[in-house]
């Protein structure tokens, strides 16, 4: 099975070079990292740690790796391991390189036994941690032949993956006899696993590492912001988040219409992807409304209505800022985006119909009246609604945050596991 899967998935690559060269040219993407990728393991990797036990952390982009960082800073503050963590994303990398340093960051390598191979026999790692979903069949089949020991941390299974899953259970089910133990964010994912074809004796809950995260750092950027709004007197300031295509014209043209009855009302607007910062502005611009861009180096808060936020690492913090949230990627169907970060700072939040990436978080929520879903032709009239009523918001941004407060615990519990498996490597 796995010779056919590696021939196939070398064609697959072949066949897409152009396309791969292509996105390299236009947007940069993919070129960073390419090396590593193809197996060349670098050599900050070679550090010599005085024989420490090695765990392998694969954590694919930010998300993950802000998942994963209180679990691995534990780990790491132990001292009996060597903390690695690889990511797919550049984004990521760039993450998880400020966090942990240079020396223990690399590229994924591609899913082919020769770039695969090349990092376990470097690295001879004694526990491997995927987190989420990462079920790549010969990095999971040839660390389980290392003799490491395998998990799957936060797993998931989404509601538009498990279908695909569960069609192909018979061969993901000879793939997922490679994990040792996998810790699901809910008893939904858990019963998932087991359906396509994980053992259930190798399953458990351990809750959402998510809610574990810590509330991201000050930024100066956003406390200059933050003094010059409140100067000057101005809001309520709505911060629309990881916006997506299609997304940015409903927000602004729902914000126009608030900005007759509000005319001091401010909008931080966050596209979810760099390469799209400039379609944005230019949408900005058609709007007539006065703007400014993150980029500029002078932002004069009296001449913009809008501030676009051209950055990348940004937006969790400048949710501090905002009197109503909107998080992106749910008013057209993407799945949508974390709602955790505004509600670490207690902002009233509104989502659109499309969160199925996020269900359980969105659950959670839900049943305790701490979030607002609502249909694209409902936005402008729930944003009303939350900018007349300040007790509404502060109500409403309570609630929030006492849902993430209650659902912490999961990463001591992940900790737990994995102390217990790299001490089963010990025998």
């Amino acid at each position: 099975m796995y010779v056919l899967y590696s021939t196939l998935l070398f064609l697959l690559l072949l066949l897409s070079l152009p396309y791969w060269l292509l996105q390299m040219a236009r947007l940069g993407k993919y070129r960073a990292g390419l090396s590593e990728r193809l197996g060349d393991v670098p050599e900050r990797l070679h550090r010599d740690f005085s024989g420490l036990p090695v765990v392998w952390v694969h954590a694919v982009s930010v998300g993950e790796v802000l998942a994963v960082s209180a679990l691995l800073e534990q780990l790491r503050s132990e001292g009996a391991a060597r903390v690695v963590i690889s990511t797919t994303t550049q984004t990521g990398q760039r993450l998880a390189r400020q966090r942990f340093g240079e020396e223990n960051v690399f590229y994924f390598p591609i899913d082919l036994p020769f770039a695969i191979g090349a990092y376990l026999r470097a690295l001879r790692p004694r526990v491997v941690v995927l987190a989420e979903t990462e079920f790549w069949p010969n990095f999971l089949h040839k660390a389980h032949r290392s003799g490491a020991r395998v998990a799957v941390v936060n797993a998931r299974i989404s509601d538009r993956s498990f279908p695909r899953y569960r069609r192909f259970r018979h061969l993901l089910g000879s793939v997922l006899s490679n994990v040792d133990q996998f810790l699901a964010q809910s008893e939904e994912d858990a019963r998932r696993l087991v359906e396509i074809g994980a053992e259930p004796a190798r399953v458990e809950v351990s809750g959402n590492l998510k809610f574990d995260v810590a509330p991201p750092r000050a930024l100066p950027f956003v406390e200059h912001l933050r003094e010059e709004l409140a100067a000057a007197h101005v809001g309520p300031t709505l911060v629309a988040g990881s916006t997506v295509d299609g997304e940015e014209s409903m927000v602004l043209a729902a914000f126009h219409e608030l900005l007759s009855a509000n005319p001091r009302a401010r909008l931080i607007l966050a596209p979810r992807h760099r390469e799209r910062f400039a379609a944005v502005a230019a949408l900005v611009a058609q709007s007539g409304m006065p703007f400014a861009l993150r980029s500029e180096s002078r932002i004069e808060h009296e001449k913009w209505s809008v501030l676009l936020l051209d950055s990348i690492g940004e937006l969790a913090t400048v949710y501090s800022l905002a009197d109503v949230a909107l998080v992106g990627g749910s008013l057209v169907p993407r799945g949508g985006h974390n709602i955790l970060e505004p509600a670490f700072f207690g902002v009233p939040t509104i989502v659109g119909p499309h969160t199925e990436n996020f269900r359980d978080i969105i659950g959670f929520f839900r049943r305790e009246q701490a979030v607002i879903e609502c249909r694209p032709a409902e936005l402008t009239s729930h944003l009303q609604q939350l900018f007349a009523n300040p007790k509404l918001r502060t109500q409403l941004g309570a609630r929030a945050r006492s849902v993430l407060e209650a659902q912490r615990g999961a990463t001591a519990r992940t900790h737990n596991a994995l102390r217990a498996l790299l001490k089963e490597t010990d025998v």
